[in-house]
């Protein structure tokens, strides 16, 4: 399960709130981030968020961040999905498809043989966009990364213009509009206690789809 959206719109405090529900419920939870998450992604993430790839160009950071998901789908997502945990991860693909591809107008074919190189069939069962007005976003990042927003330092995609962050709060939700069955849209304008009620509820809805359609198979394998 992915979580995306803008800057500053919650989502690593959201990752933590449901992985410790779904641990009190007895589920095995795995709690990652992108980009990074593996000893090779967090190297890239630093050269990726410092700004030290921006002179090379968007498609070098596409290049990055792909070679970044590789790493990390080999290392740690898929070693724990075959061990039967939940991942909970902290942007996946549809970040470089807004990222990258919307708002560093990357060729719709460039993106799709990234995702092919780096992610094969491995998408997420659900991902949520947890939507904020992009103002209100990139405050609540300035607020987390220095404590007042006006010494704090933005990476190297916090410091972009307002309608930059706007246009990428679009693409999310265009792509949640494309992909209903897989995306779910959480405001993330309520209180910390109310999305997390939200996600949860989400979650639990496509945990009981799937333990139903395993119980589902294993009745049709004993006909």
């Amino acid at each position: 399960m992915t979580f995306e959206g803008g800057e500053g719109a919650g989502k690593s405090t959201q990752i933590r709130l449901l992985a410790e529900s779904l641990r009190m419920g007895g589920h095995a939870v795995v709690t990652t981030r992108e980009p990074g998450g593996s000893s090779g992604a967090e190297a890239l993430r630093h050269v990726l968020l410092s700004g030290a790839a921006e002179p090379f160009g968007v498609r070098m950071e596409a290049l990055l961040f792909a070679a970044a998901r590789a790493d990390h789908l080999d290392c740690v997502i898929r070693p724990a999905l075959q061990r039967g945990e939940i991942v909970l991860c902290d942007r996946f693909v549809d970040s470089s498809r807004v990222y990258q591809g919307v708002t560093g107008n990357l060729e719709p074919v460039l993106m799709a043989a990234l995702e092919r190189v780096s992610i094969g069939a491995t998408m997420p069962d659900l991902t949520l966009m947890l939507d904020l007005p992009a103002d209100v976003g990139l405050q609540r990042a300035r607020r987390r990364a220095g404590g007042v927003a006006a010494v704090a330092v933005p990476d190297r995609f916090e410091k972009e213009k307002l309608d930059v962050h706007e246009k990428r709060r679009q693409g999310f939700l265009d792509i949640a509009a494309r992909e209903p069955e897989r995306c779910r849209v959480v405001d993330a304008s309520h209180d910390v206690e109310r999305i997390a009620r939200d996600i949860f509820s989400e979650v639990m809805l496509v945990i009981a789809r799937q333990a139903g359609a395993v119980r589902d198979g294993d009745q049709a394998a004993r006909r």
